[in-house]
């Protein structure tokens, strides 16, 4: 595979780079988790869908996790939020989280009337699809009301006037009128702008979203990235992003955790894990980007976009070892035992036995 980037990782490159040099805040960790284990029980078996996965935010910066469907990023935000469906729980692990007073508590483990004090006000998440996360039966504007009703001590109208400016917040127009709209009558990326105004309406130190951009056009894409860069700069927030798109990764964020199988794989600053990954999937992702230069011939023509052979093994049966495994180049004998998270410099870390000859 080969070592040079393509114009299309460049690109990121310069992202990344622009990202990595913005002055770091010197506060602590806002956002730490600890060896997370999520099962789904069906019956007398568990199905492993996370399956100890560990990271940890500072406050004002962007972690990315990254994957293909089914690697455990969106169960992953859902344990953090305590939003699993039924039959999923979980099973062992730690999420520690620093609460605005500066106390420490173990989210995995707090009382569901304290989870929900928690949820709204301290963390916000931000849905794959604004349309299903949305009532359709209540306007825009009582719903963001709600939230900040629930949360602070205000009545109607200043809960009205806050939900107002919500909405000039993330740049939608005459806010006024879009205040009694319901959701069907905006488009993809107004609705997901709503999203964004829901999920701020109370100042929150931690944003979750999961795939915001997935099911919006290229231009609305840039556009809510935007946002968010913007309002994470002036709010002062962190942000968990989970998407399986590289490119966002490194537009957004300042270091990336990227899973496989329900277990993290490699994770580090994004310019370091983008010039120099240490994991065969990792690798196999960005020779995945489409490049222009690369993917044609000496002759003019065109090659076949690069693939990663094979499927996302099921949660149920996973592979002896190494889940990448059977879909891997460089595996070995030694593969068949699960490799544990191996430092390959300061910061950045690597599930492969062979990192060092990557």
């Amino acid at each position: 595979m080969a070592t040079a980037l393509t114009a299309a990782q460049e690109a990121a490159r310069e992202a990344a780079k622009q990202a990595q040099t913005r002055p770091a805040p010197a506060s602590d960790r806002l956002l730490t988790v600890e060896d997370l284990q999520t099962h789904f029980i069906q019956g007398t078996r568990a199905v492993k869908s996370v399956d100890g996965v560990s990271f940890s935010l500072r406050r004002g910066q962007t972690l990315a996790v990254v994957g293909e469907s089914g690697s455990g990023k969106s169960v992953t935000s859902l344990s953090i939020m305590r939003l699993l469906s039924h039959p999923g729980r979980i099973v062992g692990g730690r999420i520690l989280y620093r609460l605005r007073d500066g106390d420490v508590v173990d989210l995995a483990t707090l009382p569901e009337k304290r989870m929900r004090a928690i949820r709204g006000r301290e963390i916000a998440m931000i849905f794959q699809e604004p349309m299903t996360s949305l009532n359709p039966l209540f306007t825009v504007g009582d719903q963001i009301m709600e939230m900040i009703l629930l949360h602070e001590p205000l009545s109607r109208a200043d809960a009205r006037a806050r939900a107002k400016r919500m909405l000039e917040l993330v740049e939608i127009p005459a806010p006024e009128r879009r205040l009694d709209q319901y959701p069907h009558e905006m488009s993809g990326g107004m609705r997901q702008r709503v999203m964004i105004a829901l999920a701020l309406s109370c100042n929150p130190s931690l944003l979750i979203a999961d795939e915001p951009t997935t099911a919006l056009d290229v231009t609305i894409q840039a556009q809510i990235l935007d946002l968010l860069r913007r309002l994470q700069h002036e709010i002062g927030m962190s942000i968990l992003f989970i998407t399986h798109n590289l490119g966002v990764v490194a537009e957004i964020a300042h270091e990336v955790a990227v899973m496989y199988a329900g277990r993290v794989v490699e994770q580090g600053p994004v310019l370091d894990v983008f010039e120099r990954p240490r994991h065969p999937y990792t690798r196999g992702l960005l020779a995945c980007i489409p490049d222009v230069r690369r993917d044609r011939t000496a002759e003019g023509g065109r090659r076949l976009l690069n693939s990663i052979p094979g499927n996302v093994p099921s949660p149920s049966d996973l592979p002896e070892g190494c889940p990448f495994q059977p879909r891997c180049p460089l595996v070995v004998e030694r593969c068949r035992e699960m490799p544990p998270l191996i430092p390959v410099s300061e910061d950045h870390r690597s599930r492969c036995w062979r990192y060092d000859e990557l």
